[in-house]
């Protein structure tokens, strides 16, 4: 069955090219990663303007912290940074934050930004944005079926109760609809990790344009392509 396509439901991005945005202006890394934060500001009030309801924007990975120690500890404080100026605007616009990932892996310093952000907006209905903090595709899978198992063992559940929505409702992203668009500038053709369970039949939208050069333009270009494609999740056109 084949499905109508209008505006997606759920966007995510990975926010890749920020490093190579830098060295290509003989910048430091660090300042590609500041100029990438606030292209994730617009980005956000666009994909709010345009209707959908669900952005989720890979932020840190859990590969990540093999990078340079100067790097991570500049990703960390920017990130601090992030959500102590952006709650309060985003709780304004209407714009609800989540963060997905193993925050327990985080100082006790973001680990209590990220607490207080996430009440600020709480109440925000115009869009949920999740930033992926601390992810990890396989990690996530394999602590959802270290959760089933503990339930197992505890007599909650059997073995064979086992369904795609149980397992999702042990996922982080419960309650919240898969990506209907992957979105990813910077040249490269792969998801590095991102969404694993979540992107089986998200579309794929690829961009040579850096992550601070992404505007709302290329933004519109993934959308309208989105529109022009037909979704038929493994059946045939009816």
């Amino acid at each position: 069955m084949s499905e109508s396509i209008q505006m997606p439901t759920h966007v995510a991005i990975i926010m890749d090219g920020n490093g190579r945005w830098a060295q290509k202006r003989g910048l430091p890394r660090t300042a590609g990663h500041k100029a990438g934060a606030e292209t994730l500001r617009k980005m956000v009030e666009f994909a709010a303007q345009s209707g959908i309801e669900f952005l989720t924007c890979y932020a840190f990975s859990t590969e990540n912290w093999k990078r340079p120690k100067t790097e991570v500890s500049f990703l960390m404080t920017l990130l601090s940074t992030y959500l102590e100026k952006e709650a309060k605007d985003l709780a304004k616009n209407g714009i609800r934050l989540k963060v997905l990932g193993d925050t327990q892996g985080l100082s006790s310093k973001l680990q209590k930004q990220i607490q207080k952000a996430e009440e600020i907006t709480a109440k925000g209905t115009r869009l949920q944005l999740n930033l992926a903090i601390n992810y990890g595709g396989q990690q996530e899978i394999l602590a959802a079926c270290q959760k089933f198992a503990v339930e197992v063992e505890q007599g909650l559940s059997k073995p064979n109760e086992i369904t795609i929505e149980k397992f999702e409702s042990l996922l982080t992203t419960q309650n919240i609809p898969n990506p209907d668009l992957l979105i990813r500038p910077g040249g490269d053709y792969r998801i590095s990790n991102f969404l694993l369970w979540q992107l089986a039949y998200t579309e794929l939208w690829f961009s040579p344009i850096l992550w601070p050069d992404f505007s709302e333009k290329e933004f519109e270009l993934a959308l309208e392509n989105f529109k022009n494609r037909e979704r038929r999740f493994g059946g045939v056109v009816q």
